[in-house]
């Protein structure tokens, strides 16, 4: 049997036609609703000469569309290509035209960026969401209303490519994970398998072109659950849907956690009938797992990559606690070792690059045979993530291995550090980097966020952290700004600290 991802919500809507499938903002789908949609996008596309193997550029927010169009898609043989919206004209620009897009559906937030570009794209056509598209784009409204809602014939599947999802481009180009039908299926048989039972309701505020948000898609649609979306995260919605729409568990990244903190119903929020926090994309600090902890929310941090379709390693709920800090052992289809720079395996206890084996691997790079060659060693996904492993198979991410400062020939994460910088109470937010010096060859540099109505200076930071960490780990500098540059997923752009305050 072949695996086609668009059969999925063609079989839910047979067995549950009326359970509902999506909500976003006052908009609520059944699964009966939703296939009709993806049917009805998938004839349009089809008369517009759409094939298996095209690919369907996205640039919007988590509107209803992006699902039909995932589904829809999948059911044409066809490749959709979420574009992060965060992205500049010209680097927009850079990922239709790399991937060859035929057809770029926009959504109204966006307008102005690709009016800025569209002369210099590729796309045959444009479609825009909303009622009034610009005058460089035809409607999509108006490209699936009378198209048919019958079911056709489903075309591809199993290894053919489903989406293409750009990395983030934290270090030059981003690269294009080609990710499969049989990749999405084999990753949510493994989030089954390691969690079990999570109950029926989701709540996703991350963007859908992050697979932290995309991955559980398939998983929720497999196992007949509803998918509640957030068009953008916002904090006090984030809550307010918690408490109305029964939720059973959510996704999220360190971010959205610190910004939760801000919103004044935090304090008196029951949490007691969520039973789980997916956290992933960057390594969630302790002090953050323990404040939830203590309210009666389940924190598990989750360890996932986009090149192997999402999770690869998950801390179970009892040991959340016991080992917080941990991203916990294996996922149950997935393998995981840590080696030395000469490939070889470390011992328990010591640091190595994360090498991970699992069954839904990508394909590889989009047009980037080079870049696959080197991330895809025989079959292991080389993550360029340093990392520990306990006695008991726990993982423990400590940093990327491009971003490990060396002082003195000592190796520091700087992870490790911000964790430890978070536990300050008048800190809201820290990236460490490495900066230039003449006697250690790097030295530690805090940029550093204070709370509102927080005073702190450098020399008393320092003070505070010589107990609490190694003198070598100690910054040496310590400077205050506003904002730390992320990812929209919540990365910090290590390259743009750098840029700016490595002097």
């Amino acid at each position: 049997m072949q695996i086609n991802i668009g059969s999925f919500l063609s079989k839910r809507a047979n067995h549950s036609p009326n359970l509902e499938a999506l909500v976003i903002g006052d908009l609520r789908l059944n699964y009966k609703e939703l296939n009709e949609r993806a049917n009805q996008l998938a004839h349009a596309l089809k008369g517009q000469g759409v094939k298996r193997g095209d690919r369907v550029a996205y640039l919007g927010l988590n509107e209803p569309e992006f699902i039909e169009m995932y589904f829809g898609m999948a059911k044409l043989g066809a490749i959709l290509v979420p574009v992060n919206f965060r992205l500049a004209p010209p680097e927009v620009q850079y990922i239709i035209n790399d991937c060859q897009a035929s057809l770029l559906v926009v959504g109204p937030d966006f307008f102005p960026v690709i009016a800025a570009i569209k002369d210099d794209i590729c796309c045959k056509r444009t479609y825009a969401l909303g009622d009034a598209p610009p005058d460089w784009a035809s409607s999509y409204n108006d490209l699936v209303r009378s198209a048919s809602t019958d079911e056709l014939e489903h075309i591809g599947g199993d290894d053919d490519t489903l989406t293409i999802l750009y990395t983030s481009g934290t270090t030059g180009k981003p690269k294009g994970a080609e990710l499969t039908h049989s990749g999405y299926y084999a990753e949510s048989v493994n989030l089954k398998a390691t969690l079990g039972d999570v109950g029926v309701r989701m709540l996703m505020p991350l963007p859908l072109f992050h697979i932290g948000a995309l991955a559980p898609v398939p998983h929720c649609v497999q196992f007949g659950m509803t998918m509640i979306f957030q068009r953008a995260f916002d904090p006090a919605n984030f809550l307010h849907l918690l408490a109305t729409e029964n939720i059973s568990w959510f996704g999220s990244v360190p971010q959205v956690l610190m910004f939760l903190r801000s919103v004044p119903q935090f304090e008196t929020f029951d949490w007691s009938s969520i039973r789980m926090a997916l956290v992933y994309a960057a390594p969630v600090p302790v002090t953050l797992i323990k404040e939830f902890a203590e309210k009666g929310m389940n924190v598990r941090q989750l360890y996932g990559m986009t090149e192997c379709t999402g999770p690869a390693a998950v801390i179970d709920s009892e040991k959340a606690i016991v080992k917080a800090g941990s991203t916990g052992p294996a996922m149950f289809h997935c393998e995981i070792r840590l080696v030395d720079d000469q490939g070889k395996d470390v011992p328990t206890g010591e640091l190595g690059e994360l090498l991970l084996l699992t069954t839904h691997p990508m394909k590889g790079y989009w047009n980037n045979p080079q870049a696959t060659a080197s991330t895809i060693i025989d079959g292991w996904i080389h993550s360029g993530d340093i990392a520990k492993m306990d006695e008991d198979g726990y993982l423990y991410i400590l940093d990327r291995k491009k971003d490990m400062i060396i002082s003195g020939g000592e190796n520091i994460y700087p992870a490790e550090v911000e964790d430890t910088l978070l536990s300050h109470p008048a800190i809201a937010d820290v990236g460490v980097i490495g900066v230039s010096d003449e006697k250690w060859g790097e030295a530690v540099k805090a940029v550093v966020v204070l709370n509102k109505d927080q005073a702190l200076s450098q020399e008393e930071l320092i003070e505070w952290c010589r107990d609490k960490m190694a003198r070598f780990k100690t910054p040496k500098e310590v400077v205050f700004t506003e904002e730390i540059p992320r990812t929209p997923t919540g990365k910090i752009l290590k390259r743009v600290l750098r840029d700016q305050f490595n002097q």
